[in-house]
């Protein structure tokens, strides 16, 4: 039986094959979620935050999981948007505290994530419409 993340198409179709560079563009995609959402919430941490800013840095990364999971494209294409927004919140972290490590952490995670999740959208769609 072929896991979710190799399933495409019309249920009852023949799974779509995974690539090599496929699968390990969506393990680093999945590494650097986690390393940013565990920088978000080490920052939020740090700063004592309230329950709602809690809320803020979190959510948008957790909204992400089903569809990650399913290995949807559109999830990916989103999340790609997404870490646009925590990218500017981190170059202005950085520009106001330039020795945060934690913003530097962030920083790196989020690069990697945005390329990481954009080529495998980009190879993940080419095996959709190969397959």
């Amino acid at each position: 039986m072929p896991r979710p993340w190799q399933q495409g198409g019309a249920p009852g179709s023949e799974p779509v094959t995974v690539s090599p560079q496929t699968s390990l563009t969506r393990r680093i995609t999945w590494l650097s979620w986690f390393t940013l959402l565990l920088q978000q919430a080490a920052s939020a941490w740090v700063q004592h935050a309230p329950w709602i800013v809690w809320l803020a840095f979190l959510l948008p990364l957790v909204i992400f999981i089903p569809g990650m999971l399913r290995d949807n494209p559109r999830t990916f294409i989103w999340l790609c948007f997404v870490s646009l927004l925590y990218f500017m919140r981190l170059v202005v972290a950085i520009f106001a505290r330039p020795d945060d490590a934690l913003a530097v952490i962030g920083l790196i995670a989020v690069v990697v994530l945005f390329c990481a999740a954009m080529m495998h959208v980009r190879w993940r769609a080419r095996e959709i419409r190969a397959g």
